[in-house]
């Protein structure tokens, strides 16, 4: 009682599409998709930032290092 049966998702489904109609909602799933990538972008591009400004911190960190121990 507690679930629905396919029946009820499909009946739901074609409301649904009887409403909305399958342009609007092709149209909803392209721009759902979009938003998505564009999202995964730009946590991408936040992460790789990120990893370039750690590497260069390090690379910071050894050079100093390497002139503290060269002999004066």
């Amino acid at each position: 009682m507690g679930s629905f049966s396919i029946w009820h998702w499909l009946i739901v489904l074609a409301v649904v599409v009887l409403i909305f109609g399958t342009k609007r909602l092709r149209n909803i799933g392209q721009d759902l998709g979009e938003a998505v990538k564009g999202f995964k972008k730009g946590l991408s591009e936040e992460d790789q930032k990120r990893l370039r400004d750690e590497r260069r911190s390090e690379e910071a960190q050894r050079s100093e290092t390497n002139r503290d121990e060269q002999p004066r």
